[in-house]
């Protein structure tokens, strides 16, 4: 958007400085839910281990796709995606695996994660859409199915 008006122009900088922040966080997230399903993936045990393990590695493979696709969206629209684990943990809303849930408990904390990464994503999609930026809100609104859907599987799997 162009104006002249310099109240507009300071009102749509801190509008793109709210989705760079947006879009962070949600890097940090990912980072961070990333980290968690390795956790899970290498600690899982009981009688639903080769389902999990195997669930897991699928789950942070792609989540790094996410972490990916994200950051490099964010850098095309003139920001800068953190990019060091203290960065990532300052902003991130989720919390780290404890290293002692159940097989349950990590599935359950991956569908809470999700939601948590769901909701925060809708509200950066109406900052991207506020602002006219159809491709930021068209890639975190594809994201949001993916993540929405495998909740959906990972509930499914808890009997809920």
């Amino acid at each position: 958007m162009t104006t002249v008006n310099n109240q507009t122009h300071t009102s749509e900088t801190t509008q793109i400085d709210s989705l760079y922040n947006a879009l962070n966080i949600q890097i940090a997230n990912w980072s961070v839910l990333y980290t968690k399903l390795h956790n899970f993936h290498w600690y899982v045990k009981g009688e639903n281990f080769y389902t999990l393990h195997a669930k897991f590695e699928e789950l942070y493979t792609q989540v790094t796709v996410y972490m990916d696709d994200v950051a490099e969206r964010l850098l095309a629209i003139g920001g800068r995606p953190v990019a060091t684990i203290k960065e990532q943990l300052e902003l991130s809303t989720l919390l780290e695996a404890t290293g002692s849930e159940s097989a349950n408990q990590m599935v359950t904390s991956v569908v809470e994660d999700f939601a948590t990464l769901a909701g925060e994503m809708s509200e950066a999609i109406t900052l991207a859409e506020e602002l006219a930026d159809q491709p930021t809100a068209d890639l975190l609104t594809g994201i949001r199915g993916e993540v929405e859907k495998a909740a959906w599987m990972l509930n499914a799997y808890l009997g809920r």
